[in-house]
């Protein structure tokens, strides 16, 4: 069945002045909207980053697949590949957003193309997309709740109102918890950190372990702290982690902190590809991989990285981005063919106001995201908001992303420094 035509859309969302190690999310996050149009008319949906870099590939690569088979996913690759730039396109190095990264360039464009490929094959076969994916090992997917130190939206007009306000201490994160575990129901809890005191991002921790004693705790510091700190803030919460994530930098960093902590150690950021896989496992940093197909080279390859975890005994999980409802059903049909699948995954949806689907927001209940018996992905465009949000891409000021500037708007001799603490 042959491809007629390539749509990519780029989108502006809201997004809160969410903090990080590397600064404050912009009032924007960008995302890329696929369409890939089969000649029966059927139409496979994609989601990934908006960056110009990436967006600029996606544009290159999109006539090129016209004519191709829906099913031809090699040949997919060669046309992405051959469509990629051969210098280095200003990429902002991200690395707390992996997917900005130039190496992952290629990666980002092709596991946007393949899910929407794979998206329309599914419809085409009128089943779900898991089921191409080898069938469901759980008809739910786990998420974690999220929480982010933030400021409330009137620290600049161009953010938009969100539902949770300022969080800058440990009190507030409490209540930002409490707050989305009411609504959505989630039993394990994600805490960003790497933005203020350790010692005060440690007592957070333990408010959560107070006000939530049977929910699963992590922190996530983003390499933002050193060994010293590190080792400090692990014996301060000795018993309270579920897994430690990031604190320190460097795959030697993070072998050197398992074998003096025995602490289960996860990323996203020190392994990012499969080079730096293969180091990890012989250094015994990580135990724990943040997978995203985003920039792993999309569901299929994915899937070959969970059963790599498996057999090495590492346990595996889903690292986020600010993403809407097209990579959260893409993510969640691909946790649904895992089977080493060891902790709930990350997910930054609740914080997105936006949302480009019809029927609005994908439900999450009892923290879950539940599979459906629709054809695909399960999810349909709802043309309007994609146009609206469309024009907010275009009228936005925002090209890539850059929360080392959007800090400077506020703290002007803002520098980043790794780690800081």
């Amino acid at each position: 069945m042959k491809i007629v035509a390539v749509r990519v859309t780029p989108i502006a969302i809201k997004d809160p002045a969410l903090l990080n190690a590397a600064g404050v999310h912009e009032p924007f996050g960008l995302r890329s909207i696929i369409e890939v149009v089969g000649a029966n008319g059927q139409v496979g949906l994609g989601e990934t980053y908006g960056d110009a870099p990436v967006l600029d590939l996606l544009n290159r690569t999109r006539d090129s697949l016209v004519g191709l088979s829906a099913f031809d996913l090699n040949g997919l690759w060669a046309r992405v590949l051959s469509a990629a730039p051969q210098t280095n396109t200003g990429h902002v190095e991200m690395e707390l957003a992996p997917g900005s990264l130039g190496s992952n360039l290629v990666n980002s464009a092709f596991s946007a193309f393949e899910v929407a490929f794979l998206d329309l094959q599914a419809r085409t076969l009128g089943i779900p997309l898991v089921e191409l994916l080898g069938g469901a090992v759980r008809d739910k997917v786990a998420y974690s709740a999220y929480l982010f130190y933030k400021w409330d939206a009137s620290v600049d007009p161009e953010y938009a109102p969100d539902p949770y306000g300022e969080a800058v201490n440990p009190q507030q994160i409490v209540a930002q918890a409490k707050q989305m575990i009411d609504q959505y129901g989630f039993e394990s809890i994600k805490l960003k950190a790497g933005v203020f005191d350790p010692e005060e991002e440690a007592d957070a921790i333990l408010a959560l372990k107070a006000a939530f004693p049977k929910h699963q705790l992590r922190i996530d510091p983003n390499s933002n702290w050193t060994m010293a700190t590190s080792l400090r803030v692990a014996e301060k919460l000795a018993g309270c982690l579920e897994y430690y994530e990031d604190p320190t930098p460097t795959l030697e960093g993070m072998a050197e902190l398992h074998k003096a902590t025995g602490l289960p150690l996860a990323t996203n950021m020190v392994v990012t590809n499969w080079a730096e896989l293969k180091r990890s496992i012989e250094l015994n940093s990580v135990q724990i991989l943040l997978s995203d197909h985003h920039y792993w080279g999309g569901l299929r390859a994915t899937q070959a990285l969970a059963r790599t975890c498996q057999a090495f005994g590492l346990g595996l999980s889903m690292h986020s981005n600010s993403h809407l409802g097209i990579s959260l059903m893409a993510m969640t049909h691909l946790a649904a063919s895992v089977q080493h699948l060891s902790y709930a995954c990350d997910t930054h949806y609740p914080w997105q106001s936006d949302e480009i689907l019809l029927g609005g927001k994908v439900p999450i209940t009892g923290g879950c995201v539940h599979l459906t018996d629709k054809p695909g992905l399960g999810v349909e465009l709802d043309r309007d908001k994609l146009a609206e949000l469309h024009e907010a891409y275009q009228h936005c000021r925002i090209r890539t992303r850059n929360d080392v500037a959007q800090m400077r708007c506020f703290r002007p001799d803002w520098t980043q420094v790794k780690p800081r603490f």
